[in-house]
């Protein structure tokens, strides 16, 4: 009986896509930092992947957007604005079905699968004057040795914020 109403709890729940028509592309601005990103289908995860179809899955793209976003609040200093479009994401780790089909859903860590953000940054003053602008490509190829800590159980894209945190750091100077 109960797993009857699991699969019926199941069947009413979309499965989320982050290529799909109607995801947003673009979080509301909050104290002057705006983060938008392109059709995820064109982002390296994707397209690298070994299992596109568990890539696809959840709201990653805007977790991580939302957490470019509250880091870069944090830095900005008083007056400026910044406007960030994410143009590329290749997460930490890859699937690898050749280990069979019990691991086809398991995103393998291995130095081989580091994190990769590219994105396009436009940093102006209270007067709308450009002060930084271009690209950025984040990286971390060590991502599995460099850090103090490691992650805390589960904690959904750890080496990605991890990369972001460091980038703004960097970025925008400690505060």
């Amino acid at each position: 009986m109960s797993f009857t109403l699991l699969l019926a709890a199941c069947a009413g729940t979309p499965v989320r896509d982050v290529t799909a028509a109607d995801a947003p592309r673009a979080l509301p601005e909050t104290s002057g930092v705006s983060v938008s990103w392109s059709d995820p289908a064109g982002f390296s995860d994707l397209r690298r992947s070994s299992n596109r179809w568990e890539s696809k899955r959840g709201d990653w793209v805007n977790d991580l957007a939302s957490h470019l976003q509250q880091s870069v609040t944090r830095a900005l200093p008083a007056g400026e604005r910044a406007a960030i479009t994410i143009t590329d994401i290749r997460r930490a780790g890859d699937y690898e079905p050749w280990n069979g089909p019990q691991m086809n859903d398991v995103r393998i860590m291995r130095d081989i699968y580091w994190p990769q953000i590219t994105l396009q940054l436009r940093r102006t003053d209270a007067t709308g004057r450009e002060l930084e602008g271009g690209e950025r490509v984040l990286r971390d190829p060590a991502y599995l040795t460099s850090g103090v800590r490691s992650p805390r159980g589960n904690e959904a894209l750890y080496y990605e914020k991890r990369l972001v945190d460091d980038w703004v750091r960097r970025e925008f100077g400690a505060r």
